[in-house]
């Protein structure tokens, strides 16, 4: 095919193979090339793309014979009708029926050219709207520090698109009326480059008659509808995590398949608790004598008791030590993280000589620079 992909080659097909042996090699190559299944495969997206191309079209009983009428033109004959070309001249196709052609024209196998002629091969065919699954939605749940560790259910107002049930999704009431795309023709025009193409008028397929509007939803089908969802949020989700509801997005074109509500969680922060993934850390205060000499101190934790934690003499201000699974619970896994406790030393308002004496003595025993190593590395 001049410029595109010869379909039956991208299913690994010949001509003449059977419906089921193109459904068979779709199958086959479709889990094969999935994007979900090539994870850092930039190229299998654009792979997946052609093969559902191609099973689209040979798969269809209808579109396979135009395919196999429309696209064998070479190279050279795909270019004979571009501007440029010799002999080359602006025509103009409007008022040509081609849906009894059995050939296309020039330039059939390339881009813009192989729409045109599929709308022109299916002049005339009756099919109906397809139904199109509806739309997705996201809105934003906020919730406290608590409920995403323990889990909650949260209220929900959602504006979402229903089915019209006087129309069931189809738009359309009883009865005909003339086509206000075509006037009642049948044809439309379409422009290529310079050329014009009379086709079928995709509003009504060629008839020249449309189904008058519903007069409910104007013919859209759809409807607008304020809902109140309770939904649940499981223990232990971060912030930014997805909730997914299913069936709970809008509804689909022409009665198809509604689409799924996701809730993206905003956590609310904690004073006290900060949490990285499913760790927690936290600063507990010692004194100077506790963390000179040792001591053991409590530090709080997430499930409302406190943990006894030793802290070894000579222990520096910033130092942090490990609680074993004493973090959030994980979505994932089941395992629960766990939580960092820095310790920071608090240096006392000396409002007494006493004390004051105390620590000149204590600095006189211990006659020690904390800047003598920074000096040394100047």
């Amino acid at each position: 095919m001049a410029g595109k992909d010869d379909f039956y080659q991208v299913l690994g097909v010949n001509r003449k193979a059977s419906a089921d042996d193109i459904r068979k090699a779709y199958k086959r190559l479709a889990r094969k090339h999935h994007p979900d299944l090539n994870p850092g495969d930039k190229n299998a997206e654009e792979r997946f793309k052609k093969i559902s191309e191609a099973y689209e079209v040979l798969s269809d009983p209808k579109k396979r014979p135009t395919y196999d009428r429309v696209g064998h033109y070479s190279e050279a004959e795909a270019r004979a009708g571009e501007p440029g070309a010799a002999g080359y001249r602006p025509v103009d196709f409007s008022g040509f029926d081609f849906s009894d052609t059995a050939g296309g024209g020039p330039g059939a196998g390339t881009g813009g050219f192989r729409d045109i002629f599929s709308q022109l091969f299916h002049h005339g065919e009756a099919g109906a709207e397809q139904p199109a699954p509806g739309s997705d939605l996201e809105y934003q749940a906020n919730i406290g520090f608590w409920d995403a560790i323990r889990g909650t259910t949260v209220r929900l107002n959602i504006m979402h698109q229903k089915t019209c049930a006087a129309c069931h999704g189809k738009g359309t009431a009883g009865g005909d009326v003339t086509c206000p795309e075509c006037k009642g023709s049948g044809k439309t025009t379409q422009m290529m480059g310079n050329m014009r193409f009379g086709v079928a008028c995709p509003r009504c397929q060629g008839h020249g008659k449309a189904k008058s509007p519903c007069t409910v939803c104007g013919g859209g089908g759809r409807l607008p509808e304020t809902e109140s969802l309770d939904v649940r949020i499981p223990a232990g989700v971060q912030d930014g995590f997805r909730v997914r509801v299913a069936g709970k997005g809008n509804a689909g074109a022409m009665g198809g398949q509604r689409g799924d509500l996701y809730l993206i969680t905003k956590v609310a922060p904690h004073p006290f608790f900060l949490r990285k993934g499913d760790d927690i850390y936290t600063v507990v205060p010692v004194t100077i004598t506790e963390a000179a000499l040792g001591a053991k101190v409590e530090a709080p934790t997430i499930d409302g008791s406190r943990a006894l934690l030793k802290i070894p003499p000579g222990t520096a201000s910033g130092q942090k030590f490990r609680l074993r699974e004493k973090g959030v619970t994980s979505l994932k896994t089941g395992r629960r993280g766990d939580q960092y406790v820095e310790v920071r030393v608090h240096v006392p308002k000396l409002a007494d000589e006493r004390s004051k004496e105390i620590l000149r003595e204590l600095s006189h025993l211990n006659p020690e620079d904390p800047r003598a190593e920074l000096y040394r590395n100047l």
